[in-house]
């Protein structure tokens, strides 16, 4: 599909991958770790933790403990998905959890405040308000996007 949000929903768009990344950013390394915390099948999560390093979200590295042992390290790429979850996150604590059964807060350590908000914002750094965007062809749109953004009304 000639589409950025398909072509990632397909790496990392799994229930599973989410959550393995999740863990990744709590500070989860070894294999057995991230079984223990999530209680997913030892086939489901190689296949998982086999997509994402292939994909490079994530590295195998040997243990620093035991060099027999690996454990799984965030990539640069795997860090620029912390955006990503935590917008699903805060999502999911305001539209599904609601304020009583939010299960984590996020507190950066600079400032000792939650984050709770991820803004998406222009290129000279004013947040974005979804009903004042178009959406134009990019230089990979096929001829098929190009009439899908054609039919798509303007604000």
């Amino acid at each position: 599909m000639n589409c950025s949000i398909a072509r990632a929903l397909e790496i990392v768009g799994e229930w599973w991958s989410m959550l393995i990344l999740r863990e990744a950013f709590m500070g989860c390394r070894r294999f057995s770790d991230f079984q223990r915390n999530l209680g997913i099948a030892r086939n489901i999560l190689s296949a998982r933790l086999s997509k994402l390093t292939r994909q490079e979200i994530l590295r195998r590295v040997p243990s620093k403990s035991d060099r027999r042992r690996h454990e799984y390290r965030l990539t640069e790429k795997g860090r620029a998905l912390f955006p990503a979850l935590t917008a699903l996150r805060i999502w999911g604590d305001r539209w599904v959890a609601g304020p009583d059964r939010v299960s984590v807060k996020v507190i950066d350590l600079r400032s000792g405040k939650e984050v709770n908000e991820v803004r998406v914002l222009t290129e000279d750094g004013r947040p974005v308000d979804p009903r004042n965007l178009a959406l134009i062809p990019g230089p990979g749109a096929t001829r098929a996007t190009r009439a899908r953004l054609q039919a798509v009304p303007k604000v």
